[in-house]
This record gives C-alpha cells, sequence and structure tokens, in this order.
C-alpha cells in the first residue's frame, strides 16, 4: 500500500473552485483577446535572412515599422545571426516582391547587407484550412477519448476524463491568449501531445480505482479513490519530472522555433499532473461512481469470493 496518506479527494473542493476560476479567466480572455494566431493559420509572408555577425532585432524591428511593415514579427532563428521576418497578407504585391522590399529596406540601415535564405508564402485559405483541421483533430481525439474510456472502465470515468483533458487545454491556450504568445502549428501539436499525456496520467488513476474498488470493498468510495490517488503518486510526480526536465531543456537550447511548443507543454503538463490528481477523480465522484459499476458480474450459480 502507498506510503503517502494525503487527503487529495478530501480536498477537492478547494481543487475545484481554483480551477473553476483558472478556467473561467481563460474561457474569458479567449473570447475577448482570443489568440495571436501566427501566419500557419493567418497567411502570410515568412522570410529568413542570415548576417554575419549578431544582428540587432531591435534596429531591424524599427526600420520595417518606418518603412510601412508596422506588422512585421521579428524574432531570431536559431542562432544569433539568423533572423527571422513574419509578415501578414500585403494585397496586390507578391511574396517575391515583399522580400525585395524587406531586404532593400533593413539593408539600408546596416552596415552589413543580409543575405536571404528562405522566403515561403502562405496563403489566406491555406490557413483557414489548417485551422479548420486543427480543430477537427481536437474533436476527433475528444470523441476517441470518450469511446475509449467509456468500453475500458465506465461512462461516468469517460466524462471525468474528458473535463481533466478540457481543463487543462483551455487553461494551456488561456495562458496563450493573456500573455499574447503566438499560435501555431507547433502549439497545435502541443495540444494535441498535452491530450495524450493528461489522458495518459488519468487513464494509470482509474486504473488503480478500478482495482481497488474490487479489493477494497469495505471502505468508501471517497477513501479508495484516496488511496489509489496516493498510491500511483510517486509514478505520476517521477514520470511528469522527467518530461519536464526535458522540456525545460528544449525551452532554453531549442531556439525560437520551437520556444511556444515547449512553452505550451510545460505549462500543460504541471497542469495535466494536477487535474489527473485533483480534478478527474472527483468529476467521476461528482457523477455518482460507485464500486457497483465497477464489479466484474458474478455469473448466477457462482461463489462468492472472501474479500472484504
Amino acid at each position: 500500500m502507498s506510503k503517502t496518506n494525503i487527503n487529495f479527494i478530501g480536498n477537492r473542493n478547494i481543487a475545484l473552485i481554483f480551477s473553476a476560476v483558472l478556467s473561467i479567466v481563460s474561457i474569458g480572455s479567449l473570447a475577448v483577446r482570443g489568440l495571436q494566431m501566427g501566419i500557419d493559420f493567418t497567411g502570410g509572408t515568412l522570410i529568413e535572412v542570415g548576417y554575419q555577425q549578431a544582428a540587432d532585432l531591435t534596429v531591424l524591428r524599427n526600420t520595417l515599422d518606418s518603412s510601412g511593415f508596422a506588422d512585421a514579427t521579428v524574432q531570431n532563428f536559431g542562432t544569433t545571426k539568423d533572423v527571422l521576418i513574419r509578415l501578414k497578407p500585403h494585397e496586390d504585391v507578391s511574396s517575391v516582391d515583399l522580400s525585395a522590399r524587406v531586404l532593400e529596406a533593413i539593408n539600408k540601415t546596416t552596415n552589413e547587407p543580409a543575405s536571404i535564405r528562405r522566403v515561403e508564402f502562405v496563403g489566406p485559405q491555406v490557413g483557414d484550412d489548417l485551422a479548420e483541421d486543427g480543430f477537427l483533430a481536437l474533436l476527433y481525439s475528444t470523441i476517441g477519448i470518450l469511446i475509449y474510456v467509456a468500453w475500458r472502465f465506465e461512462w461516468k470515468f469517460a466524462v471525468g476524463s474528458i473535463i481533466a483533458t478540457f481543463h487543462d487545454v483551455i487553461v494551456t491556450l488561456g495562458l496563450f491568449s493573456i500573455l499574447g504568445l503566438e499560435f501555431d502549428l507547433t502549439v497545435l501539436a502541443a495540444i494535441l501531445a498535452l491530450i495524450g499525456y493528461s489522458l495518459n496520467d488519468t487513464i494509470v488513476v482509474y486504473d488503480r480505482i478500478r482495482e481497488n474498488f474490487r479489493q477494497l470493498r469495505s471502505k468508501s468510495t471517497e477513501e479508495i479513490m484516496n488511496i489509489s490517488v496516493n498510491v500511483t503518486l510517486s509514478r505520476t510526480i517521477m514520470t511528469s519530472l522527467t518530461v519536464f526536465l526535458v522540456l525545460v531543456s528544449l525551452f532554453f537550447l531549442g531556439g525560437e522555433v520551437i520556444h511556444n511548443f515547449s512553452i505550451a507543454l510545460l505549462f500543460g503538463v504541471v497542469f495535466g499532473t494536477y487535474s489527473s490528481i485533483f480534478i478527474a477523480s472527483p468529476a467521476a465522484l461528482l457523477l455518482g461512481i460507485s464500486a457497483e459499476d465497477l464489479m466484474i458480474p458474478v455469473k448466477e450459480g457462482a461463489e462468492l469470493d472472501g474479500r472484504p
């Protein structure tokens, strides 16, 4: 049996109130401010330029701003010598002409001429298609979770796992909305990975709850859930800590390309661990889960075992 005996389920009301506040703030920010969509979804032009020496991003931003590119996003790409410039769609201007104008503008104020490494253009229709496909991916994964958990456990557990998963996704999206971080395809990939991670943690806890329901028949539902969460606590912490350390490395060493990807997963892993303990099980408890829901049906004429 577990060496820890923390009353997680007994403190569920505090956790549920905390999560409700976070979710309301996140939904409010998403409704008012929305997400700062990257050009993957909005369409636009991406220009990568290179220098022999480290580039001064502040000078580049001011130059582009004064040259009529106030909407430009400028950031390092891998090293301080490589710069990524993102521009929103400009009507009646091709990506080739746009990249030439940008290169001309930034070369006017720098002693060292920049060299264009690549130019990519994403049309608005492609962006709309990607946004729709991303939403469908989230929808299909949610439906898959419902079917899987309902089949393997019980529908009350399925609803509990969906509540926990949606909690993690909404709070993570809320963070991006509040901080104004760019939401692109890498962040969408992180959200989908977060769904899988959150579900995995929840399934481990649910599996132990089901096992203890069948073994500890003399105890109440709340006691069994608390024991199950404590038994799996060391595994949950070790798994989360390992993933967290990897993501911290990616955040500091992975470069700008996966910067927001790392932020989404770092934040999501913390709340995925939290929700598997404080949200998933209490949600199933609120729905009225009991030992009878998970007991193996006894065939007529079979003898009962001697378990307590």
